[in-house]
């Protein structure tokens, strides 16, 4: 495949800037009617969604949270693994497990939404992994915070911005490199971004990051780079092809606005019992309490409304408190007295300074930031 790749695209020199023609160029969409291809289907094989019904859950198990993994799982040896600070600081810094382990630890519960999550249900559909609306979940991450850690090595004022980088090494869209992302040194010095070491009160599983990655809360999931070697602070704005390849851009043109936090979503737990292969839903009539959750990485939700008639009319939900979690999604239930027929289920999220999750989606290149509400098709029988 790595042959194929350096036959049909020039392959930067890791870590070079990358120009917008090298993002946009090899990248397509789909054509009328085309279907999910071989390669999509290998993505969607070896990464995947949380299955919906595990909305029950206030944290998700690791073997049902969502996985994205842009290249392979690098083998890491925790005993020789160190990470790395340099960049525009007073003093290069060196770390292993177990000094990172020995800072005061912090652990926050986050609800993590891959940015491609909803890609799937675009037209035209964006050429990539296909997403439904499965690609979230909630953890508890415990590590040190990510501000402690730069203190160790002293920031100087001439930062900008920090870049974080992974030990997975691929080719995505012919550009050889690590995966690398960055955050304004602003973001990076927030309390809650963590170095996490443990997911759920255990070490980090291996397509989660072992043996560190970082966390920034309320942020989509490209922010949070795994299998972390390396953090350099620099003087200039990032401008990796990770930067480039997450912005939101109407054509290969566009420059785009970058994708940085999450938009309101509720989704729903499928009600009643499951058809194997379309998924539709059978319920039998009478009280249903249809619940789910909702989160925003931005404002946190204030309310949460549900329409049994695919968004003719919408009647509001009881929402929990979110507690201590305030980046956590936040159970919500709602009372539905279902008669026979057909049904479309939707929820819809509405944060404290009134943004309000929309019925249908804006379209954009990369299928990105796509929050529209969920659909559940439901049929109830007759008595």
């Amino acid at each position: 495949m790595l042959v194929t790749l350096l036959a049909i695209a020039r392959i930067l020199p890791q870590g070079a800037d990358v120009t917008l023609d090298d993002i946009s160029r090899p990248s397509r969409l789909a054509g009328p009617g085309e279907g999910i291809s071989d390669e999509e289907l290998a993505l969607a094989a070896r990464n995947h969604g949380m299955p919906l019904e595990a909305l029950r859950y206030d944290v998700t198990p690791p073997g049902l949270h969502y996985v994205l993994i842009h290249y392979d799982i690098p083998a890491v040896d925790a005993h020789h693994w160190r990470l790395r600070l340099g960049g525009q600081v007073r003093r290069r810094v060196e770390l292993d497990l177990a000094m990172l382990q020995s800072l005061p630890a912090r652990t926050v519960r986050v609800t993590m939404e891959c940015a491609g999550n909803g890609r799937a249900r675009l037209q035209p559909r964006p050429v990539s992994q296909p997403w439904l609306v499965e690609a979230v979940g909630t953890a508890e991450w415990t590590g040190a915070p990510l501000r402690d850690v730069l203190a160790t090595a002293g920031l100087l004022p001439s930062a900008v911005e920090v870049v974080f980088t992974g030990a997975d090494h691929g080719v995505e869209r012919g550009v050889e490199q690590d995966y690398q992302r960055s955050l304004p040194v602003a973001e990076a010095l927030d309390g809650d971004a963590l170095l996490a070491y443990s997911m759920n009160g255990a070490p980090l599983p291996p397509q989660h990051g072992f043996p560190l990655r970082l966390v920034v809360p309320g942020w989509y999931g490209m922010a949070h780079v795994k299998w972390l070697v390396a953090i350099d602070a620099v003087d200039a704005a990032f401008t990796g092809f990770q930067h480039h390849a997450y912005r939101l851009r109407r054509d290969a043109d566009d420059p785009g606005e970058p994708v940085t936090r999450i938009g309101p979503r509720a989704l729903a737990i499928p009600p009643g019992m499951p058809d194997f292969m379309s998924r539709t839903r059978i319920v039998r009539p009478g009280l249903i309490m249809l619940e789910g959750r909702a989160w925003s990485g931005r404002a946190p939700v204030r309310r949460v409304e549900v329409s049994t008639n695919g968004g003719g009319t919408w009647a509001s939900a009881v929402i929990e408190p979110a507690g201590d979690h305030r980046w956590a999604w936040r159970r919500w239930h709602h009372a539905w007295t279902a008669t026979p027929g057909r049904h479309t289920i939707m929820a819809r999220a509405t944060t404290a300074d009134g943004e309000v999750q929309p019925a249908d989606q804006a379209w954009n290149r990369g299928g990105f930031a796509n929050n529209a509400a969920q659909q559940i098709p439901v049929v109830c029988l007759a008595p």
